[in-house]
């Protein structure tokens, strides 16, 4: 299955791009595609810890099943003054 990612925040940066496409086994979970996605961007596993994660514009868990289609964002914590 495909779904679509969208890096936010310093997520972005350590990814090097804005958005980008998963390919994954039918079955797969959140923490599947986090996995899949630091393995691609080693760089994410620094923020993994500090990450929100949505699935199709709602909060979402690791364990959260994923389906054809569906739009990840993954969504670093954001500071402000």
């Amino acid at each position: 299955m495909t779904i679509t990612v969208l890096f936010f925040a310093q997520a972005r940066e350590s990814a090097g791009r804005a958005r980008g496409t998963l390919e994954l086994p039918e079955g797969s979970r959140v923490s599947h595609a986090l996995a899949a996605l630091e393995l691609e961007h080693p760089a994410l596993a620094a923020l993994r810890p500090h990450l929100a994660v949505a699935v199709d514009q709602q909060l979402a868990r690791p364990d959260a099943l994923l389906t054809h289609g569906a739009e990840l964002a993954l969504l670093p914590p954001v500071s402000g003054g």
